[in-house]
């Protein structure tokens, strides 16, 4: 039997994935150093650090695990904010050269939008009476990816909302008084810098759009039309129904199925590994990576 054959036949059930996940670097609450540290706490075998449209965390992680000496697969990633139908769709590029001037070219535009939105909503929230919180998330996020979670996180820290997810519901979700509707890429633009960059496109989270199920079969539809390689169909929090409704699109659609915590911060709903089990009959998208990257999950 050849390599190919045996890596093949190996079972990755075995292994703890999780192909989602965030660091201080976008709207995570970790550095790169304490995600890893949490990651291997928790006996994950393979870990994607997706962080919004930057990168910034992968070389930081990398060299984390070698000097560590960690077992943990780091698979390098990113999760790129698109436009779709009035939507902001999510899509996750695994196993990405992270150095390749087709993805940095497109992060470069997509901070250019972040920053021009996160300037134009501090404008909004000082009408509402917030004054300075652009300037406060600016600091918070540090140099990272300026997020909506950071100006729900000044809000909360100075008093003027109960919770976090209060800022979204009275200011700066979709409709309210503070939102701005973002200028990003498309789908496809998106699509095309990952796979030049020789990796993979997940679509993150379809459960998570508030779409009916006429809708999410036109999104699934054009994003596989437009070169897309695979849906994330398993997240800790997720009804039988739409684990089987997720599964049923990528049977129907010959897509590669993806699985993730979509980790931000430490929790017990949705913390790193947490209810991750890829169905028997979805095809996992690392079926699509190159023979020594699955090699290397199942030896490491």
């Amino acid at each position: 039997m050849d390599v190919m054959s045996t890596i093949e036949s190996q079972d990755f059930s075995n292994l703890r994935i999780d192909l989602h996940s965030h660091t201080k670097f976008s709207d995570g609450s970790l550095t790169p150093q304490e995600l890893i540290e949490r990651a291997t706490n928790f006996q994950i075998d393979v870990l994607a650090i997706t962080d919004h449209d930057t990168v910034s965390a992968l070389d930081i992680a990398n060299n984390y695990i070698s000097e560590k000496k960690y077992a943990l697969n780091l698979i390098n990633g990113i999760e790129i904010s698109t436009a779709w139908q009035g939507f902001e769709i999510h899509i996750v590029g695994l196993n990405i050269d992270r150095t390749h001037p087709a993805l940095l070219s497109l992060i470069e535009s997509q901070q250019v939008a972040r920053e021009s939105r996160a300037i134009t909503m501090g404008e909004k929230l000082a009408k509402c009476g917030f004054d300075g919180i652009y300037e406060k998330a600016k600091e918070l996020a540090n140099g990272g990816s300026l997020t909506r979670a950071h100006f729900a996180k000044v809000l909360l820290q100075q008093g003027s909302i109960s919770k976090m997810q209060a800022a979204f519901d009275k200011y700066i979700g979709k409709g309210k008084r503070a939102y701005v509707k973002p200028n990003w890429c498309s789908i496809k633009e998106a699509i095309d810098a990952i796979h030049q960059a020789g990796g993979t496109a997940v679509m993150a989270h379809p459960v998570r759009y508030d779409l009916s199920t006429k809708w999410l079969r036109r999104l699934v539809i054009q994003f596989k039309e437009e070169g897309g390689d695979g849906l994330e169909i398993v997240l800790p929090q997720m009804s039988n129904d739409q684990r089987q409704l997720m599964l049923n699109f990528c049977l129907e659609y010959d897509l590669h199925a993806s699985m993730g915590s979509d980790f931000h911060h430490p929790n017990k709903w949705s913390d790193l590994g947490r209810n991750l089990r890829m169905p028997e009959k979805a095809l996992p998208i690392w079926s699509l990576w190159p023979e020594k990257l699955r090699s290397e999950m199942l030896t490491r």
